[in-house]
């Protein structure tokens, strides 16, 4: 009897909730995007700029499911319109089937899109072997309502992705002889350097598959810091001269803090909780001649935040020289997870406000719900988080903060670890 009242108390631990989008959805179809493109920071900073922010007097709905008896394939459908609805304005919708050979690599797959726009019908596939590091991928409209440029009829490509290197071409097989090919890029990491070159002509000028032409090359180099999971700091700086016109200065941060809380909900030994903290900025500079309409002007810029508190709760702001916006988002993580987020955009032009509003229902990202010791040392992923209707997974083993540092994953779970290949 004097054991059991003399038992030791649970050590204080910290919660590790975990983060609304992660991985992005866009890095599911990065293997039909060119690595320029994607690497640089450019991929956090397009999510940074753009999830959750809607756009002012719409809304936008958008469900990712799967099947529970075959995790293999899933389907996303997405509907968006103005709130009030005009006869010049129609909504949108699409909805995306997708097969994946492997459950945890989405880097082989086949989807089918089915539009009310442009493209009604459209075919993506992608084959990639990693012990290799070679891929191929086409894109092929079945039906379309029109098709104008050989782009129209199919695009196919080839890419080979490494740790330190990453190139890739793509062609247009309906395409003439001078029109080979429609991109090409190689990008290589050196150290924490990352440099990248991308060839993509201007079509519709009338020297756009002119080689010695500038304006079809564009060229950058980036400076990154950390591992690539979300539970490391990271920091990225970029600076690009796009189609050898415009300058293009970025930098991207995500910084991991812990802070403390006393949540009568939660168990007494839960002292704190971790929060994930993203900043990003971006100027761009015309350095041509060329006149712009509209009054654009030759500089322009945008900058960024977010923060999530906790697993439910995320704020996100952006500012930029015509109009600042900033989004709420809640989320609830049940199976399927639902996250409701409402936008507000000043125009500093007119000066009115707007509102926009936004729905998402998915199953498709597994959360893990983690603990921790005060001091970080160790993320333990050893109790579950008994919220009504959820069962969080039991990882194996203590994961030690210095196997984080020393880029260690294998006891993380797959949402949480870095991406090994630049690709």
């Amino acid at each position: 009897m004097g054991n059991w009242f003399d038992k030791e108390p649970p050590p204080p631990v910290v919660l590790v909730p975990p983060l609304f989008d992660f991985p992005p959805i866009a890095a599911r179809t990065r293997m039909l995007q060119s690595s320029y493109n994607m690497l640089f920071g450019k991929l956090a900073l397009k999510c940074l700029f753009e999830d959750y922010f809607e756009e002012a007097r719409h809304f936008s709905t958008i469900i990712m499911l799967k099947p529970i008896d075959d995790p293999h394939v899933d389907i996303t459908a997405t509907v968006s319109g103005p709130l009030d609805h005009k006869p010049e304005e129609k909504i949108a919708g699409n909805a995306l089937f997708r097969w994946q050979s492997d459950v945890d690599d989405p880097h082989t797959f086949m989807d089918l899109f089915v539009s009310n726009s442009d493209h009604v019908l459209q075919m993506r596939s992608c084959a990639y072997y990693p012990r290799y590091g070679f891929g191929a991928f086409g894109i092929l409209p079945l039906l379309s309502k029109k098709r104008v440029t050989a782009e129209d009829y199919g695009v196919m490509g080839l890419r080979y992705g490494s740790g330190k290197l990453s190139a890739g071409v793509t062609i247009m097989p309906y395409a003439i002889k001078d029109e080979l090919p429609k991109s090409a890029w190689l990008v290589s990491k050196l150290g924490r350097f990352t440099v990248g070159v991308q060839y993509e002509p201007q079509y519709g000028s009338k020297d756009y598959m002119n080689y010695k032409n500038l304006l079809n090359w564009s060229c950058a180099i980036g400076y990154g810091v950390g591992s690539g999971s979300p539970l490391s700091p990271s920091f990225n700086f970029g600076l690009e001269l796009a189609r050898s016109s415009q300058f293009i200065a970025s930098f991207y941060q995500h910084v991991v803090v812990q802070r403390r809380v006393k949540n009568p909900l939660e168990e007494n030994e839960v002292v704190g909780i971790t929060n994930y903290i993203d900043f990003g900025f971006e100027l761009q500079t015309r350095m041509d001649d060329t006149k712009t309409s509209n009054n654009i002007p030759d500089s322009t810029f945008q900058v960024a935040a977010s923060w999530q508190a906790n697993k439910n709760f995320l704020l996100k702001g952006k500012m930029g020289p015509l109009s600042s916006s900033l989004a709420l988002a809640l989320k609830s993580w049940w199976k399927p997870s639902f996250t409701f987020s409402i936008s507000a955009t000043r125009d500093h032009i007119s000066r009115t406000t707007a509102y926009g509003f936004g729905l998402r229902v998915e199953n498709l990202r597994e959360a893990s719900y983690e603990r921790a010791d005060p001091n970080f040392v160790m993320l333990t992923p050893n109790k579950e988080h008994l919220a009504e209707g959820i069962v969080w997974k039991i990882g194996k083993r203590p994961m030690l903060q210095s196997d984080v540092n020393a880029g260690n994953f294998e006891s993380l779970p797959k949402e949480l670890r870095p991406q090994g290949r630049i690709l």
